[in-house]
């Protein structure tokens, strides 16, 4: 069975983070494994409190990962303070970690900042480098690329921008009014764009998340970033149709939209 690996805080209420990670990487078909950077006190109206791991715990949890179930895919979601990504990317370089995706988590659904200022500038030098492909929505990319993304033509600029400067691919997420929920993906000079139909639910809490563990799974299979976005997307938009109404602000998605068998039945 492939496996993967996450990278990133506990969300208490369950639909982003680590546990949309596991969820998300176990609906994908892999075996999923975290090395948690933080605690949060978060539900579906926002943040409440954060309460970040050592740099050498988090170093502790990684080697346990590595050192006996090695991931064939890693997912660095939010890391909020510059000590623990020089952990995670040295971390990452001395097991020479291969299909990184690095979800560059900055600003929570809710609005809640979730990363120092700068922490930002560590990011884009420790992490980004070592990254197969980073997943930023609008508002990131454009800290990313220092630049205002207003048109897909401007999405276009950033990801090159991005990607050129730091080596990695780029799946730069539309959606933020921008456009009908369609990503763009530059990867070595060339664009694909992926079209989503925007689906009608309010309900999109850890959506980043779930978007870059489904890539990570899938690199993990074996598929090409172009089909691992691809089948990322498909799943995402399972997700979000099957309508899940839960919470008061913005509800997690059904992870397990797609889950059947007898240990799913409900009680008659």
């Amino acid at each position: 069975m492939k496996t993967a690996l996450t990278i990133a805080g506990s969300d208490s209420c369950g639909g982003a983070g680590i546990q949309a990670d596991i969820k998300t990487m176990t609906m994908n078909g892999v075996y999923a494994m975290s090395a948690v950077t933080a605690l949060t006190a978060q539900n579906t109206t926002g943040v409440t409190g954060i309460m970040e791991v050592s740099p050498e715990f988090l170093a502790m949890q990684l080697d346990a990962v590595f050192t006996d179930i090695r991931p064939d895919a890693v997912k660095t979601g939010m890391v909020s303070s510059e000590k623990l990504i020089r952990t995670i990317a040295a971390k990452l370089k001395e097991y020479r970690a291969e299909n990184i995706v690095v979800d560059p988590v900055m600003v929570a659904t809710s609005g809640a900042r979730l990363i120092a200022e700068e922490a930002v500038e560590t990011l884009k030098s420790e992490l980004l480098p070592l990254a197969a492909v980073v997943t930023p929505n609008i508002p990131e990319a454009e800290i990313l690329a220092d630049m205002k993304i207003a048109s897909q033509d401007d999405m276009v600029k950033a990801a090159q921008v991005i990607g050129e400067k730091y080596g990695c691919a780029v799946l730069c997420k539309g959606g933020h009014s921008l456009n009908d929920a369609n990503d763009l993906l530059w990867n070595n000079g060339s664009c694909t764009w992926f079209n989503g139909k925007r689906i009608d639910n309010p309900n999109t809490h850890g959506t980043g998340c779930t978007l870059s563990s489904a890539i990570a799974s899938n690199l993990a299979k074996g598929f090409t970033l172009e089909k691992a976005v691809e089948r990322a997307k498909d799943y995402i938009s399972g997700a979000l149709a099957a309508m899940l109404d839960l919470g008061k602000g913005s509800g997690p998605m059904a992870h397990a939209f797609a889950l059947t068998g007898e240990f799913a039945e409900e009680a008659e």
